[in-house]
């Protein structure tokens, strides 16, 4: 019995949060399956597309894989109650491979509804592929914040990484041979992940089964923590406001006198601003707390898309968008450390899960918007944008102060 005990504490030391390696292996598990959740919606509208299937039911497909993010919290709980998180979000991985597989299988000989079916339970686990996997950090970067916001910044990489990695392998792949390769490839990629996964480093459960709330007082709980309140809907917020960006890129080139196709350096540019900045908090890990500081960073992310929108000519244009770029990595590196931060231990997968899921539908209502005031004016979404940025800054404000004078 004793040498069993004692082998079992030998193992949580090898294994305990900050270990050697545990970064490198959560870097690389987020990345491959961040790049099939990010990729899995291209794929799937590609292959339709290329079937000959009309457009709307290419764009329903594509809603079946991303619309049930929003969902995702109803099944985050588990991350909180589990005796080890990994292997939930392991089964995530296999779960969100198997489904995306078998629908791209079924696709050309089943009625549509089968694939769409398969669709909505891979896109019902992603969530836990994104901010459920981000819910492991704080355990495997280390008690110190120095480390705790560095390892952010890395988080921050995998996912302007993978949002590059998942669409240009399909595009790659659906040229080299066909959407539906590219597809089964991203799937084989949540395989890797699980197993990856499953090789971070354990953490025992923060709280017992019974002590974990409901995700319904989850969100309630959030709501009534001024911390976690601002961290929602600055998030939700700053999500919205800066998928105008590539919209507005597209629209812009007419009157920034570029080729149509100068929207893919001004894209770009946003992207490469993004991978700058998390590797800017990699290298100066932010010091302040982080309640404050996303405010002040979701301002600075304001004014950069009040520059983007006012900017006339096209390399002030792409300064601006790169700006954008930099300053959204900061922020969301904000918000992954107030999630962290003040998220109770009971509860904080499902707080994860949460914000993401949140995020992930505000950044697709965004573009949906976007593309509907575009239209009338070019630039009108990115003021309207820029000006709800400032709003909730100026609100976020209030709300710290109301909370400091309750206290």
């Amino acid at each position: 019995m004793s040498v069993s005990l004692a082998r079992k504490n030998q193992n949580r030391k090898t294994n305990q949060p900050g270990s050697p390696g545990g970064l490198a292996r959560y870097v690389l598990a987020a990345t491959l399956a961040r790049s099939a959740d990010g990729g899995a919606v291209v794929a799937i509208v590609l292959l339709a597309t290329t079937s000959g299937a009309p457009g709307w039911l290419a764009g329903i497909l594509g809603a079946c894989i991303t619309a049930p993010h929003l969902f995702g919290p109803l099944i985050a709980r588990s991350l909180d109650t589990a005796k080890d998180g990994r292997t939930v979000i392991a089964w995530a991985c296999v779960v969100h491979g198997a489904t995306l597989a078998a629908a791209v299988l079924l696709f050309p000989v089943s009625p549509p509804i089968v694939p769409g079916l398969l669709l909505i339970a891979s896109g019902l686990v992603g969530p836990l592929l994104t901010g459920g996997i981000s819910s492991r950090l704080a355990a495997i970067a280390g008690p110190e914040r120095t480390s705790q916001r560095r390892a952010q910044g890395w988080d921050v990489a995998t996912y302007g990484i993978s949002g590059t990695i998942g669409p240009s392998l399909v595009a790659a792949v659906s040229a080299w041979a066909n959407p539906a390769t590219a597809a089964l490839i991203l799937a084989g990629s949540t395989f890797v992940a699980a197993a990856v996964i499953r090789l971070l480093p354990y953490t025992p459960p923060a709280s017992v089964a019974a002590e974990v709330p409901r995700p319904g007082r989850t969100l309630l709980m959030m709501i009534s923590n001024g911390p976690l309140r601002r961290t929602l809907y600055m998030t939700v917020v700053v999500a919205l406001s800066v998928a105008a960006l590539p919209i507005t890129a597209v629209a812009s080139t007419g009157e920034l006198g570029v080729a149509p196709a100068a929207a893919g350096i001004l894209t770009a540019a946003y992207g490469l601003g993004g991978l700058l900045g998390s590797a800017g908090v990699m290298i100066r890990p932010l010091q302040t707390d982080a309640d404050p500081l996303m405010t002040w960073l979701a301002a600075a992310v304001g004014i950069a898309l009040g520059g983007a929108a006012i900017a006339g000519i096209f390399p002030t244009a792409v300064g601006a968008f790169a700006c954008a770029g930099v300053l959204n990595s900061y922020f969301f590196a904000s918000t992954l450390a107030a999630r962290s931060e003040y998220a109770p231990a009971a509860a904080r997968g499902q707080v994860f899960v949460w914000i993401g899921a949140l995020k992930i539908t505000a950044g697709s209502a965004g573009t949906a918007l976007a593309g509907a005031l575009v239209a009338p004016a070019t630039r009108l979404p990115l003021y309207l944008a820029a000006g709800l940025v400032v709003s909730a800054v100026v609100v976020s404000l209030v709300d710290r102060h109301l909370d400091r004078s309750r206290s």
